[in-house]
């Protein structure tokens, strides 16, 4: 159930992902926090464009990030708020940092792999499955989508 610390994170995950659509990527952002004290300790929105890398989501920016300035690859424990469904490639992400819970925005019945496609967390092969919670200003980061790629067709 979410909080106003959930809001307050996805709040800003929103203002990440304008910040991506502003750059002229798809409108994608994360953050990544600790719930034991609020703090944010990574953020990211999408930059595969502007990287030349087709890795750079925002979650495996994030994760990237929180990884080097913890000094662990493992971020048990922490809380993933990202505004869209994330994907197979950031799912599996998710799972070997050991993430303790999700929280997602829109869901994405095309390329989402948590609630959609293979359903990543539900697979026997899935060692670390985090708390899945699915909805949160969901349809604010849906009207954004549409309108980043309506722009653009």
């Amino acid at each position: 159930m979410a909080d106003e610390c959930d809001l307050e994170m996805m709040r800003r995950a929103m203002e990440l992902a304008r910040a991506a659509a502003a750059a002229g990527e798809a409108p994608i952002g994360a953050v990544l926090a600790d719930p034991a004290t609020g703090e944010v300790v990574a953020e990211a929105h999408n930059q595969p464009i502007g990287l030349n890398d087709p890795t750079a989501h925002a979650e495996i920016l994030a994760l990237r990030a929180a990884g080097t300035r913890l000094g662990n690859y493992r971020l048990t424990g922490l809380t993933l708020y990202v505004t869209l469904e994330p994907c197979a490639m950031c799912v599996g992400a998710v799972s070997h940092a050991r993430i303790g819970r999700l929280v997602y925005g829109a869901e994405d019945a095309k390329g989402g792999a948590v609630a959609h496609g293979p359903r990543f967390f539900e697979q026997p092969t899935c060692h670390s499955r985090p708390q899945v919670e699915g909805g949160l200003l969901a349809e604010e980061s849906s009207e954004l989508l549409k309108a980043f790629f309506r722009a653009r067709r």
